[in-house]
């Protein structure tokens, strides 16, 4: 299972770290902390959707979390064996 966002598709992205830069007199600038690779990770959770009037579980990003409150699309918490909320 890859880490993607079921929805829009957001995955991994690898980029640089970064540091604060010290801009002072004495040549302290030469000292920084070394520019290493880093990985870049979407805050994904699993959450339960209604998708063609059924509850299925989706790997969502927060934003399409968000998204999919506003419209109304999320799953209720609890739901009977028919699928009726309690």
């Amino acid at each position: 299972m890859a880490y993607i966002c079921d929805n829009c598709r957001k995955g991994t992205v690898s980029g640089r770290t970064s540091t604060h830069h010290r801009g002072v007199a004495g040549k302290r600038w030469k000292k920084r902390a070394q520019v290493t690779l880093r990985t870049f990770a979407p805050n994904l959770q699993k959450i339960a959707v209604m998708v063609n009037g059924k509850k299925t579980q989706m790997k969502l990003c927060t934003d399409c979390i968000s998204k999919f409150k506003n419209v109304g699309k999320l799953a209720p918490k609890h739901t009977t064996a028919l699928g009726m909320p309690l």
